[in-house]
Parts: structure tokens; sequence; C-alpha cells
């Protein structure tokens, strides 16, 4: 398998390291064209895809956590390289596939794996959406066709992130895609001018702001209190804002574990352990497990229409095989693990809302669980990266041993504590419908809060790499 994949390597399409760091400006420029080309390729319609099967909406989950656009270049999104990464992740992590990633081999192994296993990822969900019906009926020239154009657009997605992770850019492309897409969301449901029909001669703005001056002139400002279904309105505003606040303070929430340098004479830090120690990562693959649950449920549905299965009745029902919402299912298991549409909706159906929250703050602690022991988190390997970093902790012997002894203090506990908060947050602004999903928001803040990070990791590497990897990995 390692001379396969090996052999692999030398033929994938691949971006070249640059031969010496760019300057910071540089960098800023390069992950500026890829954001610009991202975004171009997420409002260009697929070529010979009809109107009516371009209306067709994804699930919510699918548009936030990995960054689509149904109908564009960007129907797939990042999800061909999400799906492919965590696979490896969790295979390398759980010793399925043994690798050394201290091993300059055996990374360029996995990288090669990891974009092998991402194009066949994206043979295969594009050739779901297709055949599937997900983007309504086709003739065979349009299977072909589309199918062409979802293949090169996410190859091209695929090289963006690879260009920006090898140094051209800053960060990675599947954060800075994500991000770009839930400020959109958060920036059309604040600002959007674009009027809908609310009944027959009644027309409103949709966005929050201009809804608002609109009826601030017509002396009826209640009316945008809360407004019908999933437009945005004061409430869903104030509680975005309450959320992005509360994600903010928790985040800073931390254990700080003092220690000192070996290395550098006379240096002493503080090395913190988050309340969130997992960060958003047990959401988003609860939020990734629910997305393909739901979009694969609907593609059975659409392809056995005619005569569905017993069981298809209890695992998800959908309103149509064509309707413009038959993405959100409205009946059976699925139903019950995907949010409200709105908060109206929550108050509709209160048992749907609290076995949705349940659900979600039980599979993000299961989640973060299982993260922290193959994700490299867990005390043993922590007390690694703190001896690798020629570092100690005062107080405690310079073994393994005794640190991580110290760490299983705090470690699991924090684990369990962050997994419950980080699905309460999500699930509760899920539920009152707050602009970009409850997910969305807790992605936007953590991502804007790892560039900071990044940006001073590099005035830190600047005095010692060690230290800068030290925090990177914190």
């Amino acid at each position: 398998m390692r001379d396969f994949i090996k052999s692999v390597g030398t033929v994938l399409p691949e971006i070249p390291k640059p031969e010496k760091k760019p300057s910071l400006n540089e960098r800023f420029v390069w992950t500026g064209i890829a954001l610009i080309a991202y975004l171009v390729m997420a409002a260009t319609p697929l070529f010979g895809l009809t109107g009516t099967a371009a209306a067709n909406n994804q699930s919510t989950f699918l548009r936030v956590v990995f960054a689509s656009a149904q109908g564009t270049l960007m129907t797939l999104g990042i999800g061909p390289i999400v799906t492919a990464g965590l696979i490896l992740q969790l295979l390398v992590g759980s010793d399925i596939i043994k690798l050394d990633m201290s091993d300059s081999n055996d990374r360029a192994i996995f990288g090669s794996a990891t974009k092998f296993l991402t194009i066949i990822v994206i043979v295969g969900e594009s050739l779901a959406y297709i055949f599937g019906g997900a983007l309504g009926v086709l003739s065979t020239n349009q299977d072909f066709v589309i199918f062409i154009q979802l293949v090169i657009a996410s190859i091209m997605v695929l090289l963006l992130d690879e260009m920006i992770q090898k140094g051209w850019g800053i960060g990675s492309g599947v954060s800075l895609f994500i991000l770009a897409g839930v400020c959109q969301t958060v920036m059309w449901y604040t600002f959007s001018p674009i009027p809908f029909q609310v009944s027959t001669g009644v027309t409103q703005l949709f966005g929050f702001i201009p809804e608002t001056i609109s009826e601030f002139f017509n002396n009826n400002v209640s009316s945008v209190l809360i407004r019908d279904f999933k437009y945005p309105s004061l409430l869903t505003f104030t509680l975005t804002l309450v959320m992005i606040l509360v994600l903010v303070y928790v985040e800073g929430i931390r254990i700080e574990l003092p220690i000192t340098s070996i290395k550098y004479r006379g240096f002493q830090g503080v090395y913190p352990i988050k309340l969130l120690y997992v960060s958003n990562i047990p959401v988003i693959l609860v939020s990734a497990l629910g997305a393909n649950v739901t979009f694969f449920a609907r593609l059975l549905a659409n392809y056995s229409s005619a005569n569905p299965p017993w069981w298809l009745h209890y695992l998800a029902q959908f309103p149509s095989a064509n309707s413009t919402s038959g993405a959100q299912p409205i009946g059976g298991l699925v139903y019950y693990v995907t949010p409200p549409q709105s908060f109206q909706q929550t108050l509709a159906d209160p048992v749907h809302s609290v076995i949705y929250l349940l659900y979600l703050v039980g599979m993000a602690v299961i989640f973060a669980r299982l993260w922290v022991e193959i994700g490299g988190l867990n005390p043993r390997a922590v007390a690694k990266n703190l001896m690798d970093a020629d570092v100690q902790v005062p107080g405690f012997r310079r073994s393994g041993l005794s640190i991580e002894q110290m760490l299983n203090r705090y470690i699991p506990t924090l684990t369990i504590i962050g997994g419950i908060l980080i699905g309460l947050i999500a699930g509760v602004s899920d539920l009152f419908g707050v602009f970009g999903t409850g997910i969305g928001i807790l992605l936007m803040v953590d991502i804007i809060l790892q560039y900071y990070q990044m940006l001073l990791k590099e005035q830190v590497e600047e005095i010692s790499p060690a230290l800068a990897g030290l925090i990177g990995a914190s």
C-alpha cells in the first residue's frame, strides 16, 4: 500500500512549496486570491442545470459545515476534503493505519493518501448528487457535463486549500471558506435589501436592518420583533450577538499551568488548557454525521420514490422528491436529529426541540472523548509535546509520566464539560434561529480566534520556533 500511494502521489496534481517563506503581506495577497476564487465559484451556476433543479435547497448542515452552495460550482464545497481528512485521521489515530507523523516520509504518504482519497470522494459524491436526484431530473448529456464541472471545481478547491496550507497563504483553505460562507450568511440576514412577499399585496425587506429602517418610517417597528418563519428579526439578531459574546467569553476561560524552559534560562510562561478543550471539533463531527445521513436519506427517498422500502418511513420522511423545501425531513428518525428551521418551529414542536438538544449534547460529549484519544490531545500526547518543546512544570520531575499524571487531573474533566457546553451553545442557538445557525456561529468565532493566534505565533516564531510550536499546539 505504501508503494502504491507513493506511485499515485507522483501523478496527482500538486502545489509546490515556496522556495523561501513569503512575507506576511504576500501571504495575505495569496489568501485573498484563494478567497476570491472560492466566492466566484460559489456564485457561478452549473452550466446545463435547469432553474427548477438549481432551486432545490440543501440541508443547512451541508451549507454551513461544507461551505457549499447548491446549484453552483461549489455544490460539493469542502465536503470531500473534510470527509477524506476525517476518515484518515481516525484511521491513523486509532492505529488501524500505522504512520509516524514525526517522520517526513510518513507525513508525505499521509498527504498523498489524503489527496487520493479526497479525489475518490469527489467522484463518488458527484455521482451521488447526479444519479440520486439532488440536482433534479437530468438528461444523459446534462449528467456528463455537470459531473465534469463538479469534479474540476472540487479539485480546484483542493488545490487552493493545499496552496494556503503549504505556506503561500495563512491558515487553511477549509477554515477560510467556512468563515466566508458563515460571514456571508450573517451579513445577508443583517443587511439584505431584497424584498419578499409576505401575503397578497404585502412585502417586506429580508435583511433585519433595512426592514427595521423601513418600518420605523412607517411607525410599525413592532413588526420586526418576531417575524414569520426563518426571516431575521430583532429577537434572532439580538440572540446572534449574545451567542457571539458568550462564545468569545467562554473561549477565554482556561486553566494555566506554569512552565519553564530548560533551554532558555529564565524563561517562564504558562501552558493554557481551555475550557473548550477540543474546540468545536465535536459539533463539527456531529453536524457532518447528521448532514451525511440526511443527504443520503434524501437521495434514497428520491431514488425509491415509486416503491420505497418499509423501513424508510421510520428513517426519514420528506414532503416530496422535487419540492423546493424537500431537503428538510418532516418525520422519522432523521427529523429528530436535525434542528428546527426557525424559532416558530421550535415552539410548535417542543418534543423535536428537546430530543434534538439532548442528541446534540450527548453526541458532542461522545465525539469529544473520542477525538481526545485519537487526535493526539490526551494527557500522554500532551506530556510528550511538552517534553519535546524542552519545557517542564515547576514542582514536577521532568518525566513524561509525572507530567501525564498532573494533566490527568484536568484534561478528562474539561473534555466532558467542553463537549456539554459546546453542544448546548450550538443546540440553543439552533433552537432560537440565530443567523448562520449555531454551528455556523461556533465555527466563525473559533476560526477568527485561530487566525488571531496564527498572527501571534508569527511574532513568537521569530524568537523561538519551539515555543511557537507550543503555542500552536495549545
